[in-house]
């Protein structure tokens, strides 16, 4: 899933030149380049770290911690349903508040409701799978690429949102449930998605499958990673602290999203009237 591919094409081969057609928008989701897989995971680690630190550290409580991640989530939504086109900086800023809200989604079920993991992982994945099926059913494609209605990124952040939750059942349940070490599961996660790109490369899993399977995977091992810098040396981790945690992964985010922004590396070409192709 290496820079300009399709995962949702026959073949991942670099992405050629698509026509806008009729009173659509612009593609509204970033091209699957390597820096989308840098900030995803960048995202999922931030997710976990920071609504730790809210929640515990600060000691705002699951709670008031769900209801204003949740706030912000909406108001960042509200501003990307607004444009017109893909926009770096808000797209990515919906992602890393998607991120935390869809691992405190988990972490009220467990915690606050005290409903198993091995209850919520399943359930998680049940509901991903119905809203594949009414996504493509509604649209008739699950492509990415082809985010360019106000019902199908509705679809999109909807699947998103569901990722993040179902990634954060998974991953806890590795650690909590099976008692693997924090830089354990960190492993296992990065094996994982090993296999994905392998079984991708030789074709023997469909690209539309191994994408959205890597997508889910980035969650618990980008939270993983997280656990790990940010958790106590008593308990396997690195003791670097949520904050610190925090604040460095955010930093690698918005440096990211800041060269993307100027060099539009991660944008779909869209066709001109002369046959060349440009990002927008």
């Amino acid at each position: 899933m290496s820079s300009g591919e399709d995962p949702h094409a026959d073949s991942m081969s670099s992405t050629t030149s698509r026509a806008v057609a009729g009173p659509t928008m612009l593609n509204k989701v970033p091209e699957i380049t390597v820096f989308f897989w840098i900030i995803k995971v960048l995202c999922t680690s931030v997710g976990e770290s920071a609504a730790d630190y809210i929640n515990e550290t600060l000691g705002f409580g699951l709670g008031p911690t769900t209801a204003l991640m949740t706030a912000l989530l909406v108001a960042a939504l509200v501003v990307q349903f607004r444009t017109r086109a893909y926009v770096p900086w808000v797209y990515w800023l919906s992602v890393v508040l998607i991120s935390v809200v869809g691992t405190l989604a988990t972490d009220n079920l467990t915690d606050g409701l005290g409903i198993s993991l091995l209850v919520t992982a399943p359930v998680f994945a049940v509901l991903l799978a119905g809203i594949f099926l009414w996504w493509y059913r509604t649209e008739g494609t699950l492509s990415i690429h082809s985010i360019v209605t106000t019902r199908r990124e509705a679809f999109y952040w909807l699947v998103v949102l569901v990722t993040f939750a179902l990634g954060t059942a998974v991953g806890d349940l590795l650690v909590d449930r099976l008692s693997m070490s924090l830089l354990g599961a960190v492993v296992v996660f990065a094996v994982a998605l090993a296999l994905v790109v392998v079984a991708w490369r030789t074709r023997l899993v469909a690209p539309l499958t191994a994408f959205w399977v890597a997508y889910v995977l980035t969650r618990p091992l980008g939270g993983s990673t997280g656990d790990y810098l940010s958790g106590d040396r008593s308990d396997g981790g690195a003791g670097f602290g949520t904050l610190l945690t925090s604040l460095v992964f955010l930093a690698a985010i918005i440096a990211t999203v800041a060269y993307l922004s100027v060099t539009g590396r991660d944008r779909t070409p869209v066709e001109r009237r002369d046959g060349t192709a440009t990002a927008v």
